[in-house]
């Protein structure tokens, strides 16, 4: 069997895909990439099917060990600092590491979290459907948690194919406010409240993880309390518990809960919001549902465009290659 060795963990690293479907009833929660797009990327550039599990690495990043005959992967979010043997890799394009090769990725600051997809995937078995980790109730994924040292991932594939490396464009994640539709339970706030929602910027609280954003701001006050009969969670639902500061609720959200939701961030803007990293500011703008399901649409007609648009790497002769050859045609000697 042919593994990817751990060397060094990273701060957090787990296999991740889409996410574990249809078993919200049970109280089973949804998991998965906290930027689904860049999974969908990094997947595109290694020719795997866009949901397959790759491993999604939060702040610091991993060194592996390659025991196979080669292997290759595509890291895409985050300008990383993707390395082999050393030699850096930029991101968002495919390489090939031979046997024994370390690939390293350091810290970074330029989003919260970043994938690495290899070609072919993990030969792990799924759970309920899914290799997405869910590290709260210790399944899924390698061992049902974060990678640590001396941990083997196994390959589905002995060796990378033969075939050109690939690159692609940068994501367009969008700019300005997160998007936000208001409900299910708008009511239970008071008007001034939501105003100040809408008016006043937040910041992303150290206490974030995979399960909720927490947010330090304005306090919103609730109309009619601050407990209701638990009712369903979708993601990017926006609960307020009695101090008044929001949480937005990301992958690894519960499937119920009891405070009131003053609203939910749009599809379309779940990915940007999943790259936040702690200290972040973040503006909130209302928009309709006709509008969410547009935007949506929107951003999936680009997703597509710019996987059409991936293509081969062109590797730049050096100085010394260019020295050697003819660039003149017909011109024998001087």
């Amino acid at each position: 069997m042919s593994h990817l060795r751990v060397e060094r963990p990273g701060l957090s690293t787990t296999v991740q895909d889409l996410g574990r479907r249809g078993l919200q009833r049970y109280g089973v929660p949804v998991s998965g990439a906290l930027d689904p797009l860049a999974l969908r990327l990094a997947n595109a550039l290694v020719g795997n099917a866009a949901g397959t599990g790759a491993l999604e690495i939060l702040a610091l990043g991993p060194t592996l060990v390659v025991e196979a005959e080669s292997v290759r992967v595509a890291l895409v979010g985050s300008d990383a600092g993707l390395a082999i043997d050393g030699q850096p890799v930029p991101a968002g394009r495919s390489v090939t590491a031979p046997h024994g090769a370390r690939i390293t990725i350091g810290g970074f600051t330029d989003a919260a979290s970043c994938i690495l997809a290899v070609e072919g995937g993990f030969a792990l078995e799924p759970c309920m459907g899914s290799l997405s980790t869910y590290a709260r109730g210790g399944f899924g994924g390698f061992e049902g948690r974060a990678l640590k040292a001396g941990d083997r991932l196994p390959l589905l594939k002995p060796a990378a194919t033969a075939v050109p490396e690939r690159k692609a464009e940068p994501i367009d994640y969008g700019q300005g406010p997160i998007r936000v539709v208001l409900g299910p339970q708008e009511d239970w706030f008071e008007p001034a409240a939501i105003e100040r929602f809408f008016a006043e910027p937040y910041r992303v609280t150290a206490e974030t993880d995979r399960m909720g954003m927490r947010l330090d701001g304005a306090k919103l006050d609730h109309a009619r309390g601050f407990n209701i009969v638990s009712d369903g969670i979708a993601d990017g639902h926006i609960q307020v518990p009695g101090t008044g500061q929001p949480i937005v609720l990301l992958a690894d959200r519960q499937t119920v809960g009891g405070y009131p939701k003053i609203g939910a961030v749009i599809g379309a803007d779940l990915p940007r919001l999943g790259r936040m990293r702690p200290g972040s500011e973040i503006r909130f703008a209302r928009i309709a549902p006709a509008e969410a399901e547009a935007a949506r649409r929107a951003q999936e007609t680009a997703f597509a465009a710019l996987v059409q648009r991936i293509g081969p790497v062109v590797v730049m002769p050096t100085t010394e290659q260019l020295l050697q050859a003819n660039l003149i045609d017909g011109v024998v000697a001087a």
